[in-house]
């Protein structure tokens, strides 16, 4: 075990030292896919070579592996979230993050419903059909639909309208040609605040539904 550690964190070095200029996101997801491929080559050379050359040898095609699946994976979000950006750029309210290979779309709820409601203003319900042919025609990711409140009114009714509104936007991928088994859907109520709930503006910013995009 010790011998795949040492290796696996040589070739983190090696693939760290080759980049000294800042990497975009497809050249990160090579150096994570590699990493993986890395780690699991070395165990797999391991096991069955039980020996240094072995490991050596099997991190090396894992990586080299791994390190193709990652720039793949990379490109093929870059190319989703652009599609998103030039989808959602004139929408108010709507915030858009990528991390590593993960994309985050944020929609504050009180752009798309009315207060207390999970019902779709007729220009919102547009923005997220946009966003659901993106969607259908890059279908090897999974979504996660999360709604969140503010903490007016009870834990219980905020709940339950967190997973309408969640639903709601679901329901729109999945009426737009997303696959159901795609979709996940989560209600958080008024659990999970990224403003203060004292002032109107950290409320508004608390009524939200979260699509986060994960690559399969």
């Amino acid at each position: 075990m010790m011998r795949i550690l040492t290796v696996f964190c040589l070739i983190g070095l090696l693939l760290a030292g080759g980049c000294a200029e800042p990497m975009n996101k497809t050249e990160k997801g090579a150096v994570y896919g590699a990493l993986g491929g890395a780690a699991a080559g070395a165990l797999i050379g391991q096991a069955t070579g039980k020996n240094t050359k072995s490991t050596l040898i099997g991190a090396g095609i894992g990586a080299a592996a791994g390190g193709g699946i990652g720039a793949g994976v990379g490109a093929y979000m870059d190319k989703q979230e652009k599609a998103v950006r030039d989808a959602l750029d004139s929408v108010e309210g709507v915030n858009i993050v990528r991390d590593a290979n993960v994309l985050f779309i944020t929609f504050r709820s009180d752009s798309q419903f009315a207060v207390g409601s999970y019902v779709f203003n007729a220009s919102a319900q547009n923005d997220v059909a946009r966003l659901a042919t993106i969607f259908r025609e890059n279908d090897k990711t999974d979504i996660l639909v999360t709604g969140h409140t503010d903490s007016t009114g009870s834990e219980d009714t905020n709940q339950a309208l967190s997973e309408k509104r969640a639903r709601a936007v679901a329901n729109i991928f999945i009426s737009n040609g997303v696959a159901a088994a795609r979709v996940t859907t989560l209600g958080m109520g008024e659990s999970q605040p990224v403003a203060s709930n004292d002032s109107e503006a950290g409320r508004r910013l608390n009524r939200r539904v979260e699509i986060r995009v994960t690559p399969r």
